[in-house]
């Protein structure tokens, strides 16, 4: 892919994963799945609430009840203010020891705060996560059988030298391994092709969330903030002031925006940032339910001698891209005969069902339960109504799940307005996009405080970038992995990260 700027990165600039000794001294990690973490708060004290509206570099303030939320508004008017909003231009020194404020605590977000910290730049990091970090690194843990799903990233693969050095070390640490089940394509009717061994593919040992939980224990200079959702982005004296629903939280001297969807939409709408959110408005999602079930039997799956498919991509199945044996990934072996289970919906099947995911009507999941569940059926070539009962199921719906789109770039950033973009549908989608876009604009950031934000201009990345469709599987990429038929074209295949 094409990119606008070149980020060599050296690869002492990346921390390896924490000695697994070292765990329970730390006081950032997160030492179990089973409880939700406390909310962590920053150490600096709030600015204070200005009694006028913070102005940009140059722009007279304005009075605060002139400007209406625009939460709640049209798509229409938000896209109309988001392009005709004035571009923020900050013209103050950077400070010497600069603070960054990091909204999104996924991968992307995650490794940008780490990066910044092996360059010395501190940073706060706002995540909505009420269970923990990670994003669509999920992980949930149901108690008291227990059982156990990861709901989103099923696996990854690797193909960059940089993001191999980083899961090499987090092998060494045991946090992962290769997943050496068998996995491949399922076909409507329950016709399986496994795929090959080669590129390998990684599970986090107990989970993807793990892999979240490891990379915040190494920092030091790194805040966290959540269960919080910053609603509003001000510029005021050459600082950034964050928000949560009328709340300081904090000032900052750039931003970056680890996540994506029609919150950030909001949120860029009114910031003083029109190239970013212009940037941002470009980008399309899929949505993608996720059917988490348990089931008190294995399921009659096939497999590839004698060996039963513990994954399998989904064809010429309506509601059902994908599906994969939990308990066997993760544990080896069932708990009592339990088999927990996660199902992922194709794109198509998302949009017609789509529905507000913070509040999902009964009815509509019932629906979207049923459908799945008779798609997995059918893949399994199983007769109607055999399919065993799960006794435990839980859906989620992932609203803005996947670009099907990218401007294949690692990064965006805006010198001017001191404020980036990282996340992995920039170079794709995929897990190890993720880590790559995080520490490209980490050390991209990291250069222009170092030039003290002189010629700003040089330093612009990526926000004049066109999109390109992104072709694939509905859900996600895997560098790397490929399916070898003959007379046909290899086939990248993606899985939700």
């Amino acid at each position: 892919m094409l990119c606008s700027a070149h980020f060599n990165v050296p690869s002492s600039l990346f921390l390896r994963p924490l000695n697994t000794s070292q765990l329970t001294t730390t006081p950032n990690f997160i030492t179990t799945l089973r409880r939700a973490n406390p909310t962590i708060t920053c150490n600096s004290q709030p600015s204070p609430k200005p009694r006028k509206r913070p102005a940009m570099d140059g722009q007279k303030p304005t009075s605060r009840n002139r400007r209406k939320s625009s939460y709640g508004a049209s798509r229409r008017s938000i896209l109309k203010k988001t392009f005709t909003q004035e571009q923020v231009n900050f013209t103050a020194p950077v400070s010497d020891d600069p603070v960054v404020g990091i909204i999104g605590g996924g991968m992307a977000g995650l490794l940008c705060a780490l990066n910044l910290e092996t360059r010395g730049v501190r940073s706060t990091v706002f995540d909505t996560g009420i269970h923990g970090l990670g994003g669509r690194m999920g992980t949930r843990i149901i108690d008291p059988q227990p059982l156990i799903f990861d709901h989103a990233a099923q696996f990854f693969t690797v193909s960059d030298p940089r993001f191999a050095e980083l899961v090499q070390g987090w092998s060494e640490e045991g946090l992962v391994r290769q997943w050496l089940g068998t996995v491949g394509e399922l076909e409507a009717g329950g016709h399986f092709v496994p795929l090959p061994s080669s590129p390998p593919r990684y599970v986090a040992v107990n989970g993807m969330r793990l892999l979240a939980d490891s990379i915040l224990s190494q920092t030091r200079m790194i805040d966290v903030v959540r269960p919080c959702w910053i609603s509003k982005l001000e510029p005021y004296n050459g600082m950034w002031y964050l928000s949560e629903n009328g709340k300081p939280r904090g000032q900052f001297d750039a931003i970056v925006i680890a996540h994506n969807g029609k919150c950030a939409n909001r949120l860029l709408a009114l910031s003083g940032l029109p190239l970013i959110a212009r940037q941002m408005k470009r980008l399309e999602l899929s949505s993608i339910w996720a059917l988490l079930a348990a089931f008190d039997d294995p399921l009659p799956v096939p497999g590839s001698d004698g060996f039963p498919l513990e994954g399998a991509f989904v064809k010429g199945v309506d509601s059902v891209s994908w599906m994969a044996n939990n308990t066997k990934k993760l544990l080896g072996s069932s708990i009592d005969g339990r088999n927990c289970w996660t199902f992922f919906s194709t794109a198509a099947f998302g949009k017609r069902n789509k529905v507000p995911q913070e509040n999902i009507p009964s009815a509509a999941a019932e629906k979207v339960k049923a459908g799945m569940l008779e798609g997995v059926e059918v893949a399994l070539g199983l007769s109607e109504g055999s399919l065993p009962r799960p006794f435990y199921t839980r859906l989620q719906l992932w609203g803005a799940a996947l670009p099907t789109n990218t401007p294949g770039i690692p990064c965006i950033f805006d010198p001017q307005g001191r404020a980036g973009i990282c996340g992995d549908w920039l170079l794709g989608s995929s897990l190890e996009s993720a880590a790559l876009s995080g520490m490209a604009l980490a050390n991209h950031i990291a250069d222009y405080f170092q030039n003290s934000g002189l010629n700003a201009e040089e330093f612009a990345v990526g926000l004049h970038k066109e999109f390109q469709p992104l072709e694939g599987h509905d859900i996600g990429q895997f560098p790397g992995l490929e399916s070898e038929k003959k007379g046909s074209k290899a086939m990248e295949y993606q899985l939700t990260t």
